[in-house]
């Protein structure tokens, strides 16, 4: 029997797309470039049925072979666009349902891989959009600063009107955290919750102030790090304190940071 989240019939038997530093949340949107033929058998059986695909992460980038072994935990997507190109290729857009737990894996069909999903855990991603209480001014100078750095083009309009849950939905998804960093934002438990905090990996887009360049989040230490200004600013209770005074010094000789530049 069908289960319903985000409006969509949810299925026994899912699809997966096993790609390396792709992350999928729920509310959120994935454009994709389908041209293998086994992913294009698998797009075609996916809109002949409930559309849907399971977006995972290969768990170990040294394994060899075309199924390589995947995280436990990816999320569905319903194909919400379709178009195909000249060439044959699909250009699609996932827009994100559900998380699932991987219960078991089934014999390949046509090439692509299928699971059998567990969706019960993460009954919560079916509901609404939710009303996030963070500091959005500040995550808007982080965004703006980090996008300046890695000259990354956006519309600003359109990023400033976005509501607060799928402005940080989309943070999460477009930043180049690594693999495993990815995963932890997908399998974050209170995912979606009215009371959620952002994650503090989702703040490495904040700059130095001495610096103006990205830090380097320290998961362990709970702090973002500047190498270059030799200072770990803290994070609180999942606020990051970017004050010069309230940061840690990475080495005792402190007068890299004497010779940098006034914020």
């Amino acid at each position: 029997m069908s289960e319903r989240r985000g409006g969509a019939a949810v299925p026994a038997i899912l699809p997966i797309f096993p790609l390396t530093g792709v992350l999928l949340l729920p509310r959120g949107r994935l454009p994709l470039n389908i041209f293998e033929p086994r992913y294009l058998a698998m797009t075609r059986d996916a809109l002949a049925g409930e559309r849907l695909i399971g977006m995972v992460q290969p768990s170990d980038q040294a394994a060899s072979g075309s199924n390589p072994p995947v995280y436990p935990t990816g999320c569905a997507g319903r194909i919400t666009s379709f178009s195909e190109t000249e060439d044959g290729r699909f250009l699609i857009t996932l827009t994100g349902i559900s998380r699932f737990r991987i219960r078991e894996e089934l014999p390949l069909l046509e090439g692509y891989r299928r699971v059998v999903p567990d969706w019960h855990e993460f009954a919560s991603d079916a509901e609404g959009e939710e009303v996030l209480d963070f500091d959005r001014e500040r995550l808007m100078r982080g965004l703006r600063g980090y996008f300046q750095q890695h000259q990354i083009s956006a519309d600003w309009d359109s990023i400033t009107s976005v509501g607060g849950e799928r402005l940080v939905t989309s943070i999460a998804m477009i930043c180049p955290f690594d693999r495993s960093e990815k995963q932890a934002l997908l399998e974050a438990p209170d995912l979606g919750e009215g009371t959620l905090e952002i994650d503090p990996k989702l703040l490495e887009i904040l700059v130095c102030p001495l610096t103006k360049a990205p830090l380097r989040y320290d998961r362990e230490a709970q702090e973002l790090i500047s190498e270059e200004a030799g200072l770990a600013y803290p994070i609180r209770d999942g606020i990051p304190i970017m004050l010069v005074d309230e940061a840690r010094p990475l080495r005792d000789d402190e007068t890299a940071t004497k010779r940098l530049p006034s914020p």
